[in-house]
C-alpha cells in the first residue's frame, strides 16, 4: 500500500469544490488545456465502448445566441417574468468563458448487452471527470442542469432531437473568489456494512 502522507492527489480529491457559476471570469483554458480537460473528462468506465456521450464546445457567439434563447423562452413561459430575471437567464449561459453542454446519446446497438441505465451513468461519471480535470488544471468550474437542459426549444438550438437528454452544461473559468466549504452528507449517513 502507498504511504499516501502527503500526496497530493489524495489532498486534490478531498479538497475539490465548484465555484458557482456566477463567480467564474477570464481567463479560461486554452485550446490544449481544453482538448486535455475533455481528454481526461473522457477516461471513464464505458463498457464495450459505448461512448454514449457528446460533447459540445460553446464559446461566446454560441453563449450569446443561447442566452437571448433562454431569456426569450424565460419571458414567454414563466409566470413573473421580471426585466431582472430576464436578463438574468440572458446571462446565464455567457457566465464563463468555457460553457460545455453534455448530451445522452445512448448506443442502441449495445442496449442488449449494456443496458441504458449503465450508459447513463457513464455519461455521469464522464461530468464528474471533466470537472476534476478542469481543477487539475488550475481553473474552476461547476456542472448545472436548471431548466434550459430539459426545454426542447435547447434542445433544437443546440442541433439535438427532443427525446435526446441533456446531462448538463459545465462551466469553466477562473474564480473570482475561494469557494467556501459547504456541509456535506458524510460517510456515516450512507455507509453500511452488510455480510450476508
Amino acid at each position: 500500500m502507498l504511504n499516501n502522507v502527503g500526496n497530493p492527489i489524495i489532498e486534490f480529491l478531498g479538497n475539490r469544490r465548484s465555484v458557482v457559476a456566477a463567480n467564474l471570469s477570464e481567463p479560461g483554458p486554452d485550446e490544449d488545456e481544453l482538448n486535455s480537460i475533455i481528454e481526461i473528462g473522457l477516461r471513464v468506465p464505458d463498457h464495450s465502448r459505448c461512448g454514449p456521450w457528446r460533447i459540445q464546445i460553446i464559446r461566446k457567439e454560441g453563449q450569446a445566441k443561447l442566452g437571448e434563447l433562454c431569456a426569450a423562452l424565460f419571458a414567454k413561459e414563466d409566470e413573473t417574468p421580471t426585466e431582472e430575471k430576464i436578463d438574468y437567464w440572458r446571462g446565464r449561459p455567457q457566465s464563463a468563458p468555457i460553457f460545455l453542454a453534455i448530451t445522452c446519446y445512448p448506443n442502441k446497438e449495445k442496449l442488449h448487452k449494456i443496458p441504458l441505465w449503465e450508459q447513463v451513468l457513464s455519461g455521469g461519471a464522464m461530468c464528474q471527470n471533466i470537472l476534476n480535470a478542469a481543477h487539475a488544471f488550475g481553473y474552476s468550474a461547476q456542472w448545472l442542469t436548471e431548466w434550459p437542459a430539459y426545454h426542447k426549444d435547447v434542445k433544437k438550438l443546440l442541433g439535438h432531437e427532443e427525446e435526446i437528454e441533456i446531462y448538463g452544461f459545465i462551466f469553466i473559468g477562473t474564480a473570482t473568489e475561494p469557494p467556501k466549504e459547504r456541509k456535506r452528507v458524510g460517510a456515516v449517513d450512507v455507509v453500511s456494512e452488510w455480510s450476508g
